[in-house]
């Protein structure tokens, strides 16, 4: 198959991994070194015609989405529990994307859409860095084309009609006090959490209400989870919006604005096409987080990429107990697919991390801590290989102060149990970084196809499921059930919804509910305070630990280093 990268970039990014290795350059200044290939270009690698572009720019458009069922290969890239900065898992996907087009394979990345949230929050961006990056960098981290924003919309005219309905006499006799659903900003404010609405005293009747992220809205979970603008708009008609004063569930189709909600969403729902520096194909649609939503980007643009490339690359949010077990049990469950081969991405920081050193110690060498972390990576591994029976690579994200030592320890271990671990250079060499790893998971892809195995079966009860997945794929011993959560199960079950997979809200930092509890814990009980159903999407919530659907700011937020200039180069966006 024709090599994806051309002559041109090649030099280019050999040029600047040269510079980028004597001293290092940011991530910003990287991307301006290379030039956008037209998106025209990018599409046509993939043998996307003109006619099934929208373009939103020279360097992005909407592509029609398709599903045509080719038998292509899907690698799932997901992770060791992270550190606050995260390990490098979309980095390591992108670095991954092009080091499979310098093997001439026709290759496309489906990613997940950055939050406003985390950008101007602790995270900062969702773009990759250095060498394996997608472009354009400062587009995609902000309002790209369009679609949070139009979830935020359909979200909020959903609130707007429920409040208004009740000002303009309750017709459905809607009980004020057991409206389910919230409004929704796609920015992190812990002081909308909860709050009192209609108290001008002429707005209509008080009642209390609370805002989700964007990202932890219904309607993201539902594009990412849709087939198509017509299913969409089906299931924005189911989504249960409180009760009535006689206890019955009322939906949002009887408000009589689903086809309105639907017409916001109707450009979102399209798939977005861009590139990587060196000009390999990506397609970003859809960004729910994975420790409070499900983690994964859209269905229909896997299935689109899947029906135009040969080999698709995509990934799950923050640890394979968070993002991959959600794209295993549900979006593997609701779409038909499976992955063909799983890279696990860790690094030495985090595995230190879990091994109990502290945040000024995690780049020093300590071969101490990171044997006490390894249980965390091993505990993946047996989750990945054993439980859900899918072939697995490591993916070790080398960091600058790695030493040989610390990365022979994790490759030894990982031997043991009969994983390959390569070592990746993918931020200082693109997919110059990855050309090792890419041959593993080639190898992977040339053998047979495993089948899946999900974690718990359709026909479980929820506490069942909830169950299931604490003691199979997190290592605890059970669950707690508070009574709230509880009888919200149980007037779940008394709805019909009973039988609906289940989606589990807790911290990405361990594999508990809480987050102290870092390596990997045993003997610890889940603690559900709350479950909610989502019928729109199809699956149900329930809320571990301390996890909030409202993320708050860190006490300085990335927000407070950005910087634009007069030109309009922006700094500190990353």
């Amino acid at each position: 198959m024709k090599c994806m990268i051309s002559a041109e970039k090649k030099r280019k990014l050999k040029q600047t991994s040269q510079l980028m290795e004597n001293g290092g350059m940011a991530d910003i200044e990287v991307a301006h070194l290379f030039k956008y290939e037209p998106i025209d270009k990018i599409a046509a690698k993939l043998g996307i015609k003109k006619d099934e572009i929208e373009h939103y720019g020279d360097n992005k458009a909407k592509i029609k989405p398709r599903d045509d069922g080719k038998q292509s290969k899907l690698v799932l890239v997901t992770a060791v529990n992270p550190t606050p900065a995260g390990e490098g898992k979309t980095t390591a996907s992108i670095g991954l994307v092009d080091a499979l087009a310098l093997k001439g394979v026709k290759v496309c990345a489906a990613l997940r859409e950055p939050s406003l949230g985390p950008v101007f929050g602790l995270k900062g961006g969702a773009t990759g860095g250095g060498l394996s990056q997608i472009i354009p960098m400062e587009d995609i981290n902000l309002h790209f084309t369009g679609d949070l924003h139009a979830i935020t919309a359909a979200n909020n005219l959903l609130s707007a009609l429920i409040d208004n309905h009740i000002y303009q006499g309750n017709e459905l006799r809607l009980d004020k006090d057991r409206i389910m659903w919230r409004r929704a900003t796609d920015t992190n404010d812990r002081a909308l959490r909860r709050i009192g609405v209609a108290l001008g005293g002429t707005d209509g009747q008080p009642r209390e209400d609370g805002f989700n992220i964007t990202a932890a809205s219904e309607i993201m979970a539902m594009l990412c989870l849709a087939a198509d603008l017509q299913d969409l708009k089906h299931r924005l008609g189911e989504i249960s919006i409180g009760y009535d004063l006689d206890g019955r569930l009322v939906h949002a189709k009887e408000l009589g604005g689903t086809d309105a909600m639907a017409i916001l969403m109707k450009d979102a729902i399209k798939p977005n096409l861009v590139q990587t520096l060196a000009g390999t194909p990506v397609i970003v649609h859809g960004g729910p987080f994975a420790n409070i939503a499900h983690g994964c980007n859209s269905l229909i643009a896997t299935k689109t990429a899947l029906s135009y490339a040969d080999v698709i690359v995509t990934e799950a949010g923050f640890g394979a107990d968070l993002g991959a077990e959600k794209f295993l049990n549900v979006k593997c469950r609701i779409g038909g697919i499976s992955p063909d081969a799983v890279v696990i991405v860790a690094t030495a920081r985090a595995l230190k991390m879990h091994g109990g050193a502290k945040k000024s110690e995690l780049k020093n060498e300590d071969l101490t801590a990171l044997k006490n972390g390894l249980p965390n990576l091993e505990k993946h591994i047996e989750n990945v290989t054993k439980h859900f029976n899918l072939p697995a690579v490591v993916a070790i994200n080398k960091f600058t102060g790695d030493t040989k030592a610390e990365i022979d320890l994790i490759k030894k271990v990982c031997a043991y149990h009969g994983v390959k671990a390569i070592e990746t250079e993918v931020w200082a060499k693109g997919g110059y970084g990855a050309k090792k790893l890419a041959d593993e998971v080639i190898k992977i892809l040339e053998g047979p196809k495993q089948q899946l195995s999900f974690t718990y079966d359709d026909s479980d009860e929820i506490e069942v499921k909830i169950e299931k997945i604490c003691k199979n794929v997190y290592g605890g011993k059970g669950v707690y059930f508070t009574k709230q959560a509880q009888k919200q199960i149980n007037d779940i079950k008394n709805l019909g919804f009973g039988k609906l997979p289940v989606i589990i809200a807790k911290t990405q930092y361990s594999l508990s509910d809480d987050p102290l509890k870092t390596g990997r814990p045993e003997e610890f009980y889940l603690t559900v305070r709350e479950v909610q159903l989502r019928s729109g999407s199809g699956f149900i919530v329930a809320v571990a630990g301390n996890i909030m659907l409202m993320p708050g700011l860190p006490k300085v937020p990335a927000a407070c280093n950005m910087t634009i200039t007069q030109e309009g180069v922006i700094h500190g966006l990353f």
